[in-house]
């Protein structure tokens, strides 16, 4: 029997659904200790001393931590600008300044949850506040420092330059300019941050966490205790969800220190810590709000002639993942389209701000924006159907991105477009795309309906020269007959359902039934790196591991070889940084492409927003799993409805003002649209298995510029911020 191309049902639905699936909040173990975290809750200061006299013969408490008892007090995935612990007593230079409100000052470790969070209630620590950056602006001009080691609070800067904009610029008929601010983004997954650490049979030291990279957080509580990396385990068990969220560390290194100290004391004991939802909020990073500037123009047919940008992104206290995040955002801010001159100029900014970070889409979103929302005002201009405009001028197989370069073939989006397009109501003629059916009308006049489309293309895997990888073993068991195959696979599973996909290609490659694999995952002590579940790139790299490794096994298997076991490691085509003056590169090795239209349903007196229907068209280059695919395309719309129309973050003067669920709000059963329409294409990419691409942020990055296209079209104004909350909406309308 073929797996590929199958709606075969999720290996972890049945756990999950009747409540057996192990999550780390789960997770107990005999005499286990309680940890419970101290927050600076300010924004900027420093920490002038840390009294503990009221906790140390408190009794119950097993340990507190600080900043002095960290062996090397800094983090960081990308960059290690970050302390564990902020606090005196750390030889990392500033380690003592608290920048957010989500910063970690100590920890505590008790006999009960309550006897922790009583101990850090009795924590006194002296604070010396700090002038607050919380505007992005504000911080590019330097009066204060986040960072006072730096000289400047803008640390990455892009930029790209392509032809002549300032000749185009003369040379066009229409010119638009207009100034885009993306707000910020709560993941909100289901389960809050928790884990358990405790030392193995091996004496590691072992953390059972939900994350996205069992490795990448091996190697970074390897580095803040001053371990070798073999003396850190890191496992991953249910995972209820993540979207970038948890790409970024939050309690993995702090659980790890507790169990080495102490153990250090003679005390061998586990320790599990749990997060409130408030302490999510604050403590992990969040979706970055950009500021992008644009300036596009075209001829009076529609042919686009110059796009520029100049684009700013709100780091908050730490990088985090922002500079691989502006990239992308840098790349994608001209969009999908062929503009022979280009200029853009980016930067990130450090500011008091809860960081930014990894969010479905990673930069796709923010940069898609501001370019659909550019081409959207352009086709109104000009009075061009938007559909026209885009066929026009979407690039296509060996032309060249603003980068310089073309992207590797096929490119599908006209195909992608074309099809969205016929089944949204438009229409080819020899003219040109024009949309036939227009939305029926309300009966009631104070509700406006109106019709948007939108498009964008996502990368696969890292970007900009990174080293990527991906590592599988497999093993053949059995005499005359297969009897086992062992997959060993890192990848996480963070909801997507990598895991099912990951059996359906390993039970197709060996040639065998689904019943006979058996997946071992996201354990450090049974594979090696699989790279993060992140970028789209799980399926595209770990199934190039699998299949690479599967096929190798088969054939000692078929020269008679018992067991039969391969390890192989699949290295993708070279990618290369931004060249730092023209921006020329070739950023990525494979994109996925998607086309939304959205029907919507504006209440003139109340304001609200009603999403009534989203076609969504992806070019997915192969669908191992259709039911899955389905999945991660309503699951993406539906939370990028929530980015656009509902979801509104609030931070005032770096503190959280939204800190909770009730006064964040995300969708709910009766916010979500009333039909979604799944396109599902496959134009197979030729690097990936079986000719996959990544799919699961395609269908979240044009839901945004889509739906303001339609409320557009309903009303007849240009929304350039969001969410479009009430009171924006009435605002917009001269309402209020």
């Amino acid at each position: 029997m073929k797996y590929i191309g199958k709606s075969i049902e999720r290996i972890d639905a049945k756990s999950k659904v009747t409540g057996q699936a192990i999550y780390p909040g789960d997770i107990n173990m005999p005499d286990q200790a309680y940890m419970k975290i101290l927050f600076a809750r300010r924004p900027h200061a420093i920490v002038k001393s840390i009294n503990l006299s009221n906790v140390e013969n408190l009794k119950g408490v097993l340990g507190i931590y600080t900043a002095k008892d960290v062996p090397v007090n800094e983090y960081g995935l990308i960059m290690k600008d970050q302390p564990v612990l902020c606090g005196p007593g750390s030889e990392i230079p500033f380690s003592d300044h608290v920048r957010f409100i989500g910063d970690q000052v100590a920890i505590v470790i008790a006999e009960t949850k309550k006897i922790a969070e009583i101990a850090v209630g009795l924590i006194n620590v002296e604070y010396e506040d700090l002038p607050v950056i919380s505007d992005s602006l504000l911080a590019m001009q330097d009066k204060t420092l986040v960072h006072p080691e730096k000289d400047t609070n803008i640390y990455q800067k892009f930029r790209i330059r392509k032809g002549d904009v300032e000749a185009a610029f003369e040379q066009a008929d229409v010119i638009i300019e207009s100034e885009y601010i993306t707000p910020l983004q709560e993941h909100a997954f289901l389960d809050p941050e928790a884990g358990i650490a405790y030392l193995d049979d091996e004496e590691r030291i072992t953390v059972a966490v939900a994350g996205q990279w069992v490795h990448e957080e091996q190697e970074m509580i390897a580095h803040s205790l001053d371990l070798p990396p073999e003396k850190i385990r890191v496992i991953h068990p249910a995972i209820g969800g993540a979207f970038g969220g948890r790409e970024d560390i939050t309690i993995q290194i702090v659980l790890a220190l507790a169990v080495m100290k102490l153990n250090d004391r003679g005390i061998r004991r586990p320790v599990k810590i749990e997060w409130s939802r408030e302490e999510s909020i604050i403590g992990h990073h969040k979706r970055h709000q950009y500021r992008i500037m644009s300036k596009w123009g075209a001829t009076k047919d529609g042919m686009l002639l110059a796009a520029e940008s100049e684009v700013i992104a709100d780091a908050g206290a730490y990088n985090y993942t922002t500079n691989k995040v502006l990239g992308n955002a840098t790349l994608m801010v001209s969009g999908p389209y062929k503009i022979p001159n280009v200029k853009v100029d980016s930067c990130a900014v450090y500011t008091n701000n809860i960081p930014g970070g990894a969010f479905r889409g990673f930069g796709g979103p923010q940069g898609a924006y501001a370019a659909e929302m550019q081409i959207n005002k352009i086709a109104e201009a000009l009075d061009m159907d938007p559909a026209e405009i885009r066929m026009k001028n979407i690039i296509r197989d060996n032309e060249d991105l603003h980068t310089g370069t073309p992207l590797p073939p096929p490119v599908t989006l006209d195909k992608v477009m074309e099809e969205c397009a016929l089944a949204s109501g438009w229409q080819k003629t020899s003219s040109g795309w024009k949309l036939k059916v227009q939305p029926q009308e309300n009966l009631e006049p104070h509700k406006k309906r109106g019709i948007g489309i939108s498009c964008g293309f996502k990368n696969i895997g890292f970007s900009f020269g990174y080293p990527e990888r991906s590592w599988a073993k497999v093993e053949i068991i059995g005499e005359d007959e297969i009897e086992k195959v062992f997959v060993h696979q890192a990848g996480a599973d963070v909801g997507q359902g990598a895991h099912t996909v990951f059996k359906q290609m390993a039970a197709d490659a060996v040639e065998v039934s689904l019943e006979k694999i058996v997946l071992k995952k996201a354990d450090t002590a049974h594979t090696k790196d699989s790279g993060s579940s992140s970028a789209s790139r799980m399926t595209f790299m770990a199934g190039n591991a699998i299949k690479g490794a599967a096929a190798r096994a088969l054939d000692k298997w078929n020269d008679g070889e018992r067991p039969a076991c391969v390890e192989y490691k699949y290295v993708p085509p070279k990618t290369t940084p931004l060249d730092s003056e023209t921006g020329e590169a070739m950023p990525n090795f494979a994109y996925g492409y998607v086309v939304e239209v959205v029907e919507v349903e504006v209440d003139t007196e109340t304001g609200e927003v009603k999403i009534l229907k989203v076609v969504c068209a992806d070019d997915v280059g192969k669908a191992i799993n259709p039911k899955l695919i389905e999945g991660q395309i309503e699951g993406a719309i539906v939370q990028a409805v929530g980015y656009t129309v509902l979801e509104n973050f609030v931070q005032e003067d770096g503190l959280a003002i939204t800190d909770k669920l009730s006064n964040y709000l995300i969708p709910t059963v009766y916010d979500i649209p009333d039909e979604i329409e799944s396109i599902i294409l496959e134009y197979g990419d030729q690097e990936g298995p079986w000719g996959v691409r990544g799919m699961a942020e395609m269908p979240y990055i044009p839901l945004a510029p889509a739906v303001m296209a339609a409320v557009h079209d309903a009303v007849g104004v240009w929304y350039d911020d969001f969410p479009l909350v009430p009171e924006r909406v009435l605002k917009g309308l001269g309402k209020i």
